[in-house]
């Protein structure tokens, strides 16, 4: 279905950049003189950065973030602001779970209270810094794709409830009506420790409580190459260069070939997101009766939830493995929209945008080292809170100057592929493949 075809659905101030930036953009800040040297260097200024330098500065040292775009342009204020407290760390596009699976009951465990002291901080920081970001503890909902994906969902339930607090429970399809106004579902799972928030807000507000506490953060200032030196480390920037005792590469997504291993750890795939325009009294309520998050179970995950105000839906997932522009992506993303949610057919669209999250081999979230620099990455869409919490458990390594690991998540690092070498080529066929598998699995059930 081409962008052509569907013209309509385009609002008259269609805009190819996030609907979130109408409540927090990415500043544009005017050029300052980099200091000659810091304690720590942060590469990267999303959330894990952002909350590094939050967590560094409040204990006395002095940092410097540095990012190649504007601060927080990359997919902290592009996400659709889903959280939970750990249901979703090492999902697998299969519709498995790698925590779930995890042969040592105390390692799935760990990582479930570490998912759950995650939720909780980031909480605790919403709260101390008073930043206004749309928190709604309303639930998150995740929806069968088919019947088949109940039993796995129901094995998990006591894990989930016991230590990631979650406070899950099954859905049957009959009483999906009371959750989303569609029946387009064969059940689902309601997580009710979980939610939705503005994301670009979130991040405006931990900018802001970082350089509050003294943590210097400036964008559009490309890290060009990083080598050790006596005392440290040295960074070359185009407006020069700066010293460091430690350096943290938190770009997760969007890692280049500043530090060519870490570019092998993680698969950066993009994720596509569009927001209705305001919709007529009693539709938004009709479909999302009780305000939850969604996702799916489906391989190719799609998720959707309203806006803070409660007018619009924001509805994403990956519309194309191969890359598109906004219209085109906008026009997949409403024909999906449409096929749970019939009655949106005549509804436009005002924004339509992208992202990239990092993939990593084993699904899970990692903090670790390489060669003497620190790292982040790999939240595998679930990165609200995962990545604030990786930021903080970076800053806690160096503070405690501890060798021994300072959560779950602390691993080492991070698993690679010997046939990988950062260029992700295989993934237009892999998607294609998921698609496929979701579509015969939905026929047969």
């Amino acid at each position: 279905m081409s962008a052509v075809a569907d013209s309509g659905i385009y609002a008259e101030d269609f805009r190819t950049t996030p609907w979130w930036w109408e409540g927090f953009t990415p500043p544009e800040d005017p050029p300052a003189e980099l200091p000659r040297s810091v304690d720590v260097l942060v590469v990267g200024a999303g959330y894990a950065g952002i909350h590094c330098a939050l967590t560094l500065a409040e204990h006395g040292r002095d940092v410097l973030v540095l990012d190649a775009q504007r601060l927080g342009w990359g997919a902290s204020s592009r996400s659709g602001g889903q959280v939970t407290g750990g249901a979703n760390v090492g999902k697998t596009p299969g519709g498995g779970n790698t925590v779930a699976r995890s042969g040592a009951a105390a390692r799935r465990q760990a990582l479930l209270r570490d998912a759950a002291a995650a939720m909780r901080h980031l909480e605790a920081t919403i709260e101390r810094h008073q930043i206004r970001c749309g928190w709604r503890l309303s639930g998150r909902l995740t929806a069968l794709w088919t019947a088949a994906h109940r039993k796995s969902w129901e094995s998990r339930l006591d894990d989930l409830n016991r230590y990631a607090e979650a406070e899950a429970r099954m859905i049957p399809r009959e009483a999906m009506a009371d959750e989303v106004g569609s029946d387009f579902y064969a059940g689902g799972v309601l997580l009710r420790r979980g939610g939705h928030l503005q994301p670009a807000q979130l991040y405006g507000g931990l900018l802001e409580a970082a350089r509050r506490a003294g943590a210097r953060a400036h964008g559009m200032t490309p890290v060009e190459a990083i080598e050790r030196v006596a005392g440290g480390w040295q960074a070359r920037t185009p407006r020069g260069t700066v010293r460091a005792e430690q350096v943290v590469i938190a770009t997760n997504g969007y890692t280049g070939g500043l530090v060519p291993a870490l570019r092998r750890r993680a698969l950066p795939v993009t994720t596509h997101m569009i927001a209705t325009e305001a919709l007529p009294e009693g539709l938004a309520r009709r479909i999302m009766p009780r305000d939850r998050a969604v996702s799916e179970t489906r391989r190719v995950v799609n998720h959707y939830r309203l806006s803070p105000d409660g007018t619009r839906l924001l509805f994403g997932g990956r519309a194309r493995f191969f890359p598109a522009e906004e219209r085109v992506t906008a026009a997949i993303l409403h024909r999906l929209m449409v096929e749970r949610f019939p009655d949106l057919a005549g509804v436009r669209i005002t924004n339509s945008w992208g992202g990239r999250v990092a993939v990593s081999f084993d699904y899970l979230p990692h903090i670790g080292e390489q060669d003497g620099i620190h790292y982040a990455m790999g939240c595998n869409g679930s990165g609200v809170v995962m990545m604030n919490w990786l930021g903080h458990g970076i800053a806690r390594k160096i503070l405690e100057r501890r060798a021994e690991p300072v959560n779950a998540f602390d691993t080492g690092g991070a698993p690679t592929h010997p046939l990988y070498h950062g260029v992700p080529w295989f993934v237009p066929v892999v998607g294609t493949y998921y698609q496929l598998r979701d579509w015969a699995d939905r026929r047969q059930g």
